[in-house]
């Protein structure tokens, strides 16, 4: 069975991008279960699929994050590989879809989690925003904290893969991919046509498609009023030809094949730090 895409939950496990996108593994109310079934359902996935890429927000809750490390620490498993990416809710769907269409094809489970890290420099993702008071992921200067405070301010925020932030107005942009791309768009509780609109064409995007936003995107970008977008590479032949010209290693600790200088599973360092790719 091919290597368990897991995510924590629904609202993360984006429509398939393709005929072989293979579906999500979702961990619903992961905190909320008996430790005992959470384990028990954990021990499960790794029977059935030999290894697990849990694919997590870093806005999720914490008792959904203690509860992973506990799993994990309990297990004693090298098996199970915590993902958590600096990518807002939207993007880090995205990233999730993307290994869920590589899961399908010959990658072994420490390649394909390893190509997380790699894939997560290709996806722009950001929000419009109704206010900026909250926002603390993405530098903010004091005139623009001003600023949101008057009625009807928008802005425009990129916060990956370089933050950028602009307040709308006539002929206001962020910067984006200087390759082919399509969106994804999540709208919240904000009205308005300028990512579907003006920054889409701006990013001559190739094709736009819409999905209800994510419950972790309020937490993440410090307020529901927002239109949330991710411009990401669909094809899988992409990526897999991104991910196999990258050249593969052995983790010297747990002996998986990865890429990269840093194993996902057993979290150690390449001694030698050869054919490294940045830290996502």
């Amino acid at each position: 069975m091919p290597t368990a895409i897991a995510v924590t939950s629904a609202d993360m496990a984006l429509p398939p991008q393709d005929e072989r996108t293979l579906p999500a593994v979702v961990l619903q109310d992961l905190d909320r279960q008996p430790l005992e079934q959470a384990l028990a359902g954990m021990q499960g996935l790794i029977d059935q699929h030999g290894h697990v890429v849990v694919v997590c927000s870093q806005a999720v809750s914490r008792g959904v994050e203690r509860r992973l490390h506990t799993i994990r620490s309990l297990l004693e498993s090298d098996r199970i590989a915590l993902f958590r990416p600096d990518l807002p809710p939207l993007g880090l769907a995205v990233l999730a879809r993307q290994l869920r269409q590589l899961a399908s094809c010959d990658l072994s489970p420490g390649v394909l989690a390893s190509a997380g890290r790699l894939l997560t420099h290709y996806i722009h993702a950001g929000a419009l925003l109704g206010s900026v008071a909250r926002l603390d992921r993405v530098p903010v200067g004091l005139k623009s904290h001003a600023k949101s405070w008057v009625p009807g301010s928008q802005f425009g925020v990129l916060a990956h893969p370089e933050p950028q932030l602009v307040r709308i107005g006539p002929g206001a942009t962020l910067s984006g991919p200087e390759f082919g791309t399509w969106m994804l768009v999540a709208k919240g509780q904000l009205q308005s046509d300028w990512v579907a609109g003006t920054l889409a064409k701006d990013w001559n995007v190739q094709g736009l498609r819409e999905t209800a936003a994510p419950a972790e995107s309020a937490v993440w970008w410090g307020t529901g009023k927002l239109i949330e977008f991710a411009a990401y590479l669909p094809d899988l032949s992409v990526l897999y030809q991104l991910v196999t010209s990258v050249r593969q290693g052995t983790c010297h600790w747990c002996g998986i094949d990865v890429i990269g200088d840093r194993c996902v599973f057993c979290s150690a360092t390449s001694p030698y730090h050869e054919n490294q790719i940045p830290a996502g």
